[in-house]
C-alpha cells in the first residue's frame, strides 16, 4: 500500500497518511509542476532545518532533560487562551507527527530532499543576490514608474522527447513596465525575464501585479463573474522582533482591515485561506475583527508543522513561545447559501495537519492544490494570493515583492 503512496508523492509531493487526518508535502516537488524548463533548486529551498549529519536520535520532546526544569510560565488570561488552543490541537500534531515517523519508507526520501550543498562560494552568491534587491523599496521611489521588465518568450514550447531541446530558438520579447501593472505570462511555458540585470523565472500560465497595499484595488475586476474563487492570503502582521523586521517590511494589523476581499470575490463565492501565527491577541482580532470587516465566515483550522531532514520537530512541540508550526484559517467570502455550491462543504475537515520541511524565512508551502479539492460545481477556478513571495502557475500574486524567490539561483534550467 505504501508503495503506491510513495510513487503518488514522487509525482505529486503529497502524502496522504490514512487515518490521521494529515499529509506530508514536498514543496519543491509541488512547485516543479509549475514549470516546463527549469526545477526549483532543491538546495536552494531547504536552506533551513537540513543538516545531514542529523543523527537519528529521538524527537526533543521525549528526551529526558539533563538541566534543571524552570518553574512553570505563570500565564496571563490571554495567554492562558492560546495555550488552550494548543491543547485542543495537541493530539491532532502528535498523531500526525507519529504517522510521519512511522512512514519509514517515505522518511527515506526525506532525508534525500536536497541531494547536495551548496559550496562556500555558491551560498554567498545566493545570499548576495538576495539581499541586492529590494522590490519594496525601489517600489517607493519616484522613478518606479519608469522601471521595466523584459519577458524573453521561446518560439515554440514543445521539446523535443528525450532531448530537452526546445523547438525553436528564436525569442519574441515584452518590455512592461513592472510596478503597478498585470504582468502575464502569454506563453504556456515558463520564461525568462529580466529586470536590473538580474534574471527571473516565471511559471506558465501565471501573471503578477506588484504594488503596494495601496494599489491592490487596481485588482478589483469590473464584474464579480470575474472574480477569484480561491484567495489565499500571507499578511506580514505586525511583530516588535528586530530579527524579522530586518528580514520583510511588517504591517500594523488594522492596514488589513481594508483589503477589498468581498470585491475580489467571485459571484459564486470564495474560499479564503489566511495564514496567522500562534500569538492569542492575533487571533482574536482576526476572528472579532478582520473576518466580520471582509466578509468572512469562519469554517476551520489547519495546521503546518515543521519538521527537520530527519522527521523530527524543530523545536519542541509544548514550548510556549516558540511552538513548531503555524495556522491557517478557512473561511467562506460570498453569500452564505452559496457555499454548499461552491464547496464539499462534508469534506472540509478541521484541525487537518499538513508537514514540511521549511524552505527560507517565512516561506509557506504551496498549498493552493489542497484548497482546490474542495471546490466543486465550478469548471474554472480563479485563484489569487495575497502578499506573495513567489508565482504559481495559473495564479494571480500580488504584493510588493512577489519576484522575491523567482530569481533564477533559485532554480535549474533543465535544458543544459
Amino acid at each position: 500500500m505504501e508503495d503506491g503512496q510513495l510513487s503518488s508523492f514522487i509525482k505529486s509531493g503529497i502524502y496522504r497518511f490514512r487515518g490521521a487526518n494529515a499529509f506530508f508535502i514536498d514543496p519543491v516537488r509541488v512547485l516543479n509542476r509549475s514549470y516546463t524548463r527549469h526545477k526549483v533548486s532543491p538546495s536552494a529551498y531547504y536552506s533551513r532545518f537540513f543538516h545531514f549529519s542529523e543523527k537519528l536520535e529521538a524527537p526533543a520532546e521525549s528526551r529526558k532533560r539533563k538541566r534543571k526544569e524552570k518553574n512553570p510560565i505563570s500565564l496571563n488570561a490571554r495567554e492562558k487562551v492560546a495555550d488552550q488552543r494548543h491543547q485542543e490541537v495537541r493530539s491532532f500534531l502528535l498523531k500526525a507527527h507519529e504517522a510521519l515517523l512511522g512512514a519509514t519508507e517515505l522518511l527515506k526520501l526525506v532525508r534525500n530532499l536536497r541531494p547536495g550543498e551548496f559550496s562556500d562560494e555558491e551560498r554567498r552568491e545566493l545570499t548576495q543576490q538576495s539581499c541586492e534587491l529590494s522590490f519594496a523599496d525601489i517600489g517607493c521611489v519616484w522613478q518606479a514608474p519608469l522601471y521595466e521588465i523584459v519577458l524573453n518568450y521561446q518560439e515554440g514550447d514543445a521539446f523535443i522527447e528525450n532531448t530537452g531541446s526546445p523547438c525553436g530558438q528564436h525569442l519574441k520579447q515584452d518590455v512592461i513596465p513592472i510596478f503597478d501593472n498585470l504582468i502575464v505570462n502569454k506563453g504556456s511555458g515558463d520564461v525568462e525575464a529580466e529586470f536590473l540585470n538580474q534574471n527571473y523565472i516565471i511559471p506558465k500560465e501565471s501573471c503578477f501585479y506588484m504594488s503596494d497595499v495601496q494599489k491592490i484595488h487596481n485588482l478589483v475586476p469590473a464584474d464579480s463573474e470575474s472574480g477569484f474563487n480561491i484567495i489565499v492570503i500571507d499578511p506580514p502582521w505586525e511583530n516588535s522582533s528586530a530579527h524579522q523586521k530586518r528580514r520583510y517590511k511588517t504591517l500594523p494589523n488594522r492596514t488589513f482591515l481594508s483589503l477589498p476581499i468581498r470585491k475580489l470575490t467571485h459571484s459564486a463565492g470564495a474560499l479564503v485561506a489566511l495564514w496567522v501565527t500562534n500569538r492569542e491577541k492575533l487571533r482574536s482580532f482576526v476572528e472579532k475583527e478582520l473576518f466580520p470587516a471582509w466578509g468572512v465566515t469562519y469554517m476551520a483550522s489547519f495546521h503546518w508543522l515543521k519538521v527537520k531532514a530527519n522527521g523530527f520537530l524543530i523545536g519542541e512541540l509544548d514550548l510556549f513561545h516558540h511552538r513548531p508550526y503555524e495556522c491557517l484559517l478557512l473561511g467562506f467570502s460570498g453569500e452564505k447559501e452559496n457555499a454548499s455550491n461552491l464547496l464539499r462543504l462534508n469534506d472540509i475537515p478541521n484541525n487537518l495537519v499538513f508537514m514540511s520541511v521549511p524552505g527560507d524565512y517565512s516561506r509557506k508551502p504551496p498549498i493552493g492544490e489542497l484548497l482546490v479539492e474542495y471546490l466543486s460545481g465550478t469548471k474554472h477556478v480563479r485563484c489569487i494570493e495575497l502578499f506573495s513571495r513567489e508565482l504559481l502557475a495559473g495564479w494571480t500574486s500580488w504584493g510588493n515583492e512577489p519576484l522575491l524567490f523567482q530569481t533564477s539561483k533559485y532554480f535549474l534550467s533543465m535544458e543544459k
